[in-house]
């Protein structure tokens, strides 16, 4: 994927974001079909930085690994997945490969400045319990008619789409489905009932993103509605799309205009083994005070390390009014027109949390900071 394809999604996003918050959005949940999954790998590489994850996270994130399903032929012959075995409105079946093996040899330590039990707890982070509603923690956003960027999937709040696994796990599921009469791109989106709710503070999550062409996964943030877009302020922490196998970080605030270049940053990382493995992403803020406009800094962490600074843009919402998105898009001109085939994405979070200090420590982040790289602009 060379950086002009990337500039392009960048671009294109950002005007269906634009279009998306001045149109206004549906809420009509409707029901979906299931599958199983089949991966694509990325079509070309990109170009950004490699980035080489401490070898320290590898050995912690082999103690659970994520296993997708496999693909099956013909696809959902007597799958616990298919339409005929899989009672409508109720819990989808928790299929095996969710369940993480036992650790076979013991694991060295992690480093308490990458490990967030030797921090006090955090102030918010919610229990994955597949005994609990979804609704427990996150607003369902519900639609179908392309969130400003012509996309495919019809947004439900059925639990085939998004549910806590009994391995506290957090899954939203894009299923595709083109041989059903309707609802053949069906997903989920959530935005977080808790907020920011800090003048600084730390955001994490361990998540494992599904790649493939068409499939647009993300991790971000928004000022709590009513809000404009993007004048607010928008922080991407996490997303990727077509199966690039690139994070892209990501920074939006003020007008938007095909001439607005300088009103939004943005880092892409190539993770080359995204498809095979969880990821750990955080956001650090301090703000210098509480109000809307302050200025302050944010830092974006990827396997504990820094991968973009910037400040806090004048006149955005101030950080702590901010709520946590989560989503699976499917195609749309993000996706440069691509959709994805049949099968299910599964975008898996855990550990997912707000802590009033970054896992590195204060003094950390604003060395973070001070050497951290700004992003480019648009």
């Amino acid at each position: 994927m060379s950086f002009l394809n990337s500039l392009e999604g960048a671009l294109n996003k950002g005007k269906a974001k634009l279009k998306e918050y001045t149109d206004g959005k549906n809420s009509q949940p409707q029901q979906p079909q299931h599958h199983q999954q089949q991966y694509y790998p990325p079509p070309h590489q990109p170009q950004p930085h490699q980035y080489n994850p401490p070898g320290q996270f590898q050995q912690w994130q082999q103690e659970e690994p994520y296993h997708p399903p496999q693909p099956s032929q013909p696809p959902y012959q007597n799958s616990p997945l298919s339409p005929q075995n899989l009672q409508i409105g109720g819990p989808p079946p928790i299929p095996s490969w969710s369940k993480p093996p036992a650790p076979q040899t013991p694991q060295p330590p992690i480093p308490s400045s990458t490990r967030p039990s030797a921090r006090s707890p955090p102030y918010w982070q919610p229990l994955f319990d597949a005994s609990l509603p979804i609704s427990t923690y996150f607003i369902q956003e519900t639609g179908d008619h392309g969130w400003g960027n012509n996309e495919k999937q019809n947004y439900t709040n059925s639990p085939a789409n998004c549910f806590f696994t009994p391995h506290q796990q957090l899954v939203l599921r894009g299923i595709v489905n083109t041989f059903a009469p309707n609802n053949r791109y069906t997903s989920a989106r959530l935005i977080s009932q808790q907020k920011l709710s800090r003048q600084r503070g730390y955001l994490s999550a361990t998540l494992k993103a599904p790649c493939a062409p068409g499939i647009w996964p993300a991790f971000w943030a928004l000022p709590a509605e009513p809000f404009t877009w993007p004048n607010d302020g928008e922080v991407d922490i996490f997303e990727s799309w077509n199966g690039d196998c690139v994070n892209h970080s990501c920074l939006h605030w003020g007008h938007y205009n095909g001439e607005d270049w300088n009103k939004h940053r943005v880092v892409d990382t190539y993770i080359p083994d995204m498809p095979q493995r969880e990821v750990m992403i955080g956001f650090a803020w301090t703000q210098d005070e509480d109000r809307d406009g302050a200025g302050g800094r944010m830092v974006w962490y990827l396997d504990g390390r820094p991968v973009m600074k910037a400040i806090v843009p004048a006149g955005t919402r101030r950080v702590s009014d901010y709520r946590v998105i989560m989503n699976v898009a499917m195609g749309g001109n993000v996706c440069q027109g691509k959709l994805p085939a049949d099968g299910v994405y599964d975008f898996v979070v855990r550990e997912l949390a707000m802590w009033d200090t970054p896992a590195v420590g204060w003094d950390q982040f604003h060395r973070d900071f001070d050497s951290g790289r700004e992003g480019k602009t648009m």
